[in-house]
Formats: C-alpha cells, structure tokens, sequence
C-alpha cells in the first residue's frame, strides 16, 4: 500500500486560526515510508509514519506559528486524502489533502 500513498501531497488544514496549506512528500527508502513536510518557511521530517490498509498517520513537530507536536491520522483514497491533525489537548483539525499529478502521461489527448 505504501507505493499508493507515495507522492507530493498538498494539504489543507482548517485550524481555529485559520487554514494552513502545508505540502507532504511521501517516498519509499531501503522498504520504508519516509516523509517531509513543507511550510511556513520549514522543512520538517515527519515521524513514526504507519500505513494500515487505507490509513496513513504520521507525527511531526513545527515551530510556527508557535510550537506544536502535530499527530495526523488520514483516510488516502486514490488521490485524495482526508482526516484530521490533532495538537495536544487543542481540537482536532480537519485535513484534506490531493496528490499532485505531475505525469505528462496522465493527460489524455483528443482524438482526431
């Protein structure tokens, strides 16, 4: 399953502050799903990254807006994903998220 979730992955969380757009890139190494999140200026590692079936959850920690230890738990379905992020004692945060289709080969050309 981990080769379905693999890709750069653009994100939108609904915070009570606002929407945060952060983009995930997911991409096998030596057998294993390794991660790294971008946003706000930084590049974060994302940890203890777990697939179940269609269930994909990660940690990772920012420091802006301020700072946050972020555990996310997401439903991948094709080429959308949608779940939420959770902060400590904070609500949960709704995520939704949409792989980026930059194969050339997934344009389908008219007929003539």
């Amino acid at each position: 399953m981990s080769a379905e979730i693999e890709g750069v992955w653009d994100l939108t969380i609904v915070t009570p502050i606002g929407r945060v757009r952060p983009v995930i890139e997911l991409r096998s190494e030596g057998g294993l799903l390794v991660g790294t999140a971008h946003g706000a200026g930084e590049d974060l590692p994302l940890k203890d990254i777990a697939v179940d079936g269609h269930r994909l959850s990660w940690k990772q920690s920012i420091t802006r807006p301020m700072r946050l230890d972020l555990a996310f738990t997401v439903t991948v379905d094709g080429d959308t994903l949608t779940g939420v992020s959770k902060a400590g004692r904070l609500p949960a945060s709704k995520v939704t998220g949409r792989r980026r289709c930059d194969d050339v080969t997934d344009v389908v050309e008219p007929t003539r």
